[in-house]
């Protein structure tokens, strides 16, 4: 398969930059595989069409400010002439970090930019000012990723020892200052600079898990009256963890759609979420996934060997955690997700060949087509789909 074989035609004005001020009031194109009808309903009529014996599962991962934006200290880069007055402000000019992935307790995956003037070796202050001798955070660049990414090892933040409320371990610690000077980290097709509104917006309401650099938008349509709704009606429900990160949303390289490899992502299911899923498999219930975030995390758990029954040789979903780096397109074989809630994706991106592996290619762009027609809110803050 070819890449240019998931694209489609989407006129930017569709493209949501700001969230609706009623989360649980976006659009809901509804595709029914079965019968191979799209019905344009209301997102409020999501807990209706749920089956009395759904699973819903959900991802409850949390995102944090992950963007930053700091100063150079010049110290690995190459020199510019001293004729020239702007080497100075030049060797020393902004960054722009986006973390990734924490590797371990101080050292973490980002893009920089603009990262070829970001050498290994280079150091990078974050905070107000932002200089070697005033700053909040401080990293040095000690690797080159395969696509570009760096790897940032921070430096030591001061612990407060004197016994009182303030003392915090070192990730609280570090965390609690991203909260300070961190940005939103909004996908660039939004094209704007984060609000502190977007703190709230860009955050489903049952998130709970730190750690996701993007948030996993499916979910934030749900609004507590609709997630009592859904309990009134006594469907079950269950939550899971993938952290987003590169792999969600890494572009696409390789014009054929089987040589691309996504980057991993950190994912845990408990013992009671495992439980759930597997109650519900055994007894044919169907279960849907809120997000395709989800729906990899729950097949990439079914096909892990040694976590899913490999003493009886029957797959099964299991309590664990681990890396997720499963790419899902068209010709595979789902063997736990039976309905999805999706938000519309980028053309030519590996999240619509995962919705076009569930539902069918041409079936996929053909609701596509109709949501551009019948002019759908597109994206991360846009509208959703129901495909069951």
């Amino acid at each position: 398969m070819l890449v240019s074989e998931f694209d489609y035609q989407l006129p930017p004005e569709l493209i949501a930059k700001q969230p609706l001020a009623d989360r649980a009031a976006a659009r809901m194109l509804h595709l029914d595989r079965a019968c191979d009808a799209l019905v344009d309903r209301s997102f409020r009529e999501f807990p209706d069409l749920l089956r009395a014996d759904d699973l819903l599962v959900f991802n409850n991962t949390k995102v944090f400010p992950a963007r930053l934006y700091g100063h150079r200290s010049g110290s690995r880069a190459q020199r510019l002439s001293s004729l020239n007055p702007a080497a100075k402000e030049f060797l020393r000019g902004q960054v722009e970090v986006l973390l990734t992935r924490q590797v371990s307790e101080s050292e973490w995956e980002a893009l920089v930019h603009p990262g070829r003037k970001v050498g290994v070796g280079e150091r990078v202050y974050f905070g107000k000012d932002a200089t070697e001798d005033s700053h909040e955070l401080a990293a040095e660049i000690v690797g080159r990723g395969t696509f570009g990414e760096r790897r940032l090892r921070f430096d030591s933040l001061p612990h407060h020892d004197d016994g009182s409320a303030e003392k915090q371990d070192a990730a609280v610690n570090f965390f609690d200052v991203l909260t300070r000077i961190g940005h939103v980290p909004l996908p660039p097709y939004i094209d704007r600079p984060d609000t502190p509104a977007d703190r709230e917006h860009y955050q489903t309401v049952y998130a709970k898990a730190l750690g996701s650099v993007a948030a996993p938008t499916a979910g934030l349509h749900f609004t507590r009256e609709i997630l009592e709704r859904i309990r009134q009606r006594g469907i079950e429900m269950a939550e899971i963890t993938l952290h987003v990160g590169l792999g969600t949303f890494q572009p696409v390289r390789e014009e054929v759609v089987e040589q691309n490899k996504l980057h991993t992502e950190s994912y845990e299911i408990s013992l009671e979420a495992a439980e759930r899923i597997q109650r519900a498999r055994e007894a044919g219930r169907r279960i849907v996934a809120v997000g395709t975030t989800t729906v990899r995390t729950l097949e990439y758990a079914i096909s892990q060997p040694g976590k899913t029954g490999a003493l009886t040789g029957v797959p099964r979903v299991s309590a664990h955690s681990g890396e997720a780096d499963i790419f899902i397109y068209p010709g595979f074989e789902f063997q736990v997700v039976g309905a999805m809630l999706t938000n519309f994706h980028l053309p030519k991106s590996t999240l619509l060949m995962l919705v076009a592996a569930f539902a069918g290619r041409e079936r996929i762009l053909r609701a596509y087509e109709h949501a551009v027609r019948e002019r759908y809110r597109f994206y991360s803050y846009g509208d959703c789909m129901l495909v069951e």
